[in-house]
C-alpha cells in the first residue's frame, strides 16, 4: 500500500494492537491535507481483507453523516476498487460496506443519531475526534468495543484543551511515560512537507500570507491547541492595524471604496442618545468606509478612511442619510448586517442601491468565518486604520479593539465580541463587514480608448 513513512508508522502500531489483541487506544494528529483520511481508508481495506473469511466488524464514526460519513464511505469504496475488490464488496442499508464476512459500519456521532446496538470487534475509529461530543462518545461509542477489547483510533487536528481528542491525547501521553508504548502520533505540516514538496510550498505561502498566529493556522498546520478564550487581538495585532494615512471626508479621484454597516439593535431604537465616548452607551449604527488597495499578491488590502455613527436614531430616519453617504463615496460593495431588525434596512438599501449591497446574516458559523477573515487581514497587514485624529469614533474603535474577546468552540468555530458589561462592538463588527466586502473583490474600472 502506498503510504508515506509517517502513515506507515501509525498503520503498523494499529495493526499490531489489533492482531495481538492489545486493545490500545491511539490518538493521531496529522496536519490538514496531510493524508489522515487516506491512512484511515487504507487501514480499513487491509483489515477487511484480513478478516473477510473470519468475519467481524470495524466501526467508524464521524461528527456528521453528511458530508463526513458519506465521504468516508466513498473513499473506502474507491480504495477497495483500487485493490481489485470492485466486484466483490457490497453495500448494505446505506451505511455498511461488506467484504466477505467482514464489514465496515459507518455511523454519525451527531447528538440526535441512534447508534446503540452495534459492536466493534476489529477496530473502532473516531474521525475528527475534536468535533465529537464527549458524552456521546463515552455513553454510546466507547461501549461498542468493551466486550471485545477493541483497538480504538482517534483522528483529528487539535482545537482547544476541552475537546475529546485533546483529552485522549493527554491520557495517551501519560500512559506512554509509564510503559513506553507509543500511543500518540503527531505530524505537523513540516513533517508532512518532508514527503510532499508541493504541500510544503503551499503551507509556506499560507504562513507568509497569514502569519502563524491565526487560530486556524495554529491548529490545522502547527497542531497547537488554543488555550481557552481570551483577547481577540493581541497588542501586536492592534499595532499592525494602525496606519498613517489621514482620515478623509470626501472620496479621492479614481479610488475604489467598500463599506461595512453594523445596524443598531431593536431595543435601542428611539431611545435617548448616549454620548459616543461612554462605555455604557447604547448600541449604534456604524458605517465603515474603506479604500480597496490592489496588491501584488492579488489579495486586496484595505485602508479605513471614514466612519459614520448614529446612536439612538430610529432606522427610518437613517435611510436617506445612509444612501447619500454610500452614493457620495461611490461604494462598489456594501455589506450590511441583515440580522433581525437589520433585515428591513438591508432590504431598503438593496432596493435603493442595487446588487452592490450584500446582506449579511449573523449566525454562529457566519460570525466565526467573519472573525477568522478579519484576523487574516490583520495578521497579513492588509488592513490599516486612519491616523489618530482625536475623534470620538477613533477612540471608540480603539476601545473595542483592545477589549474584544474571543471564545473558541470545540466545533472549530469562534465567537468574538466586547463584553456587554464593558460596552458594545459596533465599530468592530462594521470593520469586519468592510473586510467581508473586500474579500475576493476585483474593482471594476472604466476602460477608455
Amino acid at each position: 500500500m502506498k503510504l508515506r513513512p509517517y502513515q506507515q508508522e501509525v498503520a503498523r502500531a494499529v495493526l499490531d494492537s489489533v492482531q495481538q489483541g492489545k486493545g490500545l487506544t491511539f490518538s493521531v494528529e496529522i496536519a490538514r491535507q496531510g493524508g489522515k483520511n487516506e491512512l484511515s481508508a487504507h487501514l480499513e481495506v487491509l483489515l477487511l481483507t484480513l478478516y473477510m473469511a473470519r468475519g467481524g466488524s470495524l466501526i467508524k464514526c464521524s461528527p456528521t453523516f453528511k458530508p463526513q460519513t458519506v465521504i468516508s464511505m466513498a473513499r473506502l469504496r474507491d480504495r477497495l476498487a483500487d485493490f481489485g475488490f470492485g466486484g466483490i464488496y457490497h453495500a448494505e442499508m446505506g451505511y455498511i460496506i461488506s467484504l466477505g464476512s467482514a464489514k465496515a459500519v459507518f455511523l454519525s456521532a451527531e447528538e440526535s443519531s441512534s447508534v446503540v446496538g452495534h459492536t466493534a470487534d476489529i477496530l473502532l475509529e473516531i474521525d475528527e475526534s475534536q468535533d465529537v461530543n464527549k458524552e456521546k462518545y463515552t455513553k454510546e461509542f466507547r461501549p461498542m468495543g468493551s466486550s471485545t477489547n477493541v483497538t480504538t483510533v482517534h483522528y483529528g487536528t487539535t482545537w482547544d484543551e476541552t475537546t475529546l481528542l485533546e483529552e485522549v491525547k493527554q491520557i495517551n501521553l501519560g500512559q506512554e511515560k509509564k510503559d513506553g508504548v507509543k500511543r500518540h502520533f503527531r505530524y505537523d505540516w513540516q513533517e508532512v512537507g518532508k514527503y510532499n514538496p508541493a504541500y510544503k510550498s503551499y503551507v509556506r505561502s499560507e504562513r507568509e500570507r497569514l502569519g502563524e498566529d491565526p487560530p486556524l493556522f495554529r491548529t490545522q498546520y502547527l497542531l497547537l491547541p488554543i488555550m481557552g478564550g481570551g483577547g481577540f487581538l493581541s497588542r501586536q495585532q492592534v499595532m499592525l492595524l494602525l496606519g498613517s494615512h489621514p482620515r478623509l471626508r470626501e472620496p479621492g479621484q479614481g479610488k475604489v471604496y467598500v463599506a461595512g454597516i453594523d445596524i443598531a439593535g431593536e431595543k435601542e431604537e428611539g431611545s435617548a442618545a448616549a454620548t459616543l465616548s461612554s462605555r455604557a452607551r447604547q448600541d449604534s449604527t456604524v458605517i465603515t468606509v474603506a479604500e480597496v488597495i490592489e496588491r501584488e499578491d492579488k489579495e486586496p488590502g484595505l485602508t479605513i478612511v471614514e466612519h459614520y455613527c448614529w446612536t439612538g436614531t430610529p432606522h427610518s430616519q437613517l435611510y436617506g442619510q445612509m444612501v447619500d453617504i454610500l452614493n457620495r463615496w461611490k461604494c462598489q460593495r456594501i455589506v450590511v448586517d441583515a440580522t433581525g431588525i437589520g433585515q428591513p434596512v438591508a432590504y431598503f438599501l438593496k432596493r435603493a442601491l442595487g446588487s452592490k449591497v450584500k446582506p449579511f446574516v449573523f449566525t454562529a458559523k457566519s460570525k466565526s468565518e467573519l472573525g477568522f477573515n478579519l484576523l487574516a487581514f490583520v495578521n497579513g497587514a492588509r488592513i490599516k486604520l486612519y491616523a489618530q485624529d482625536g475623534s470620538a469614533e477613533y477612540k471608540q474603535l480603539m476601545f473595542e479593539l483592545e477589549h474584544a474577546r474571543a471564545q473558541y468552540r470545540p466545533n472549530q468555530t469562534m465567537n468574538f465580541y466586547v463584553d456587554p458589561s464593558q460596552g458594545h462592538d459596533d465599530f468592530l463588527m462594521s470593520m469586519a463587514l468592510a473586510v467581508e466586502g473586500a474579500r475576493g473583490f476585483r474593482p471594476r474600472r472604466a476602460v477608455g480608448k
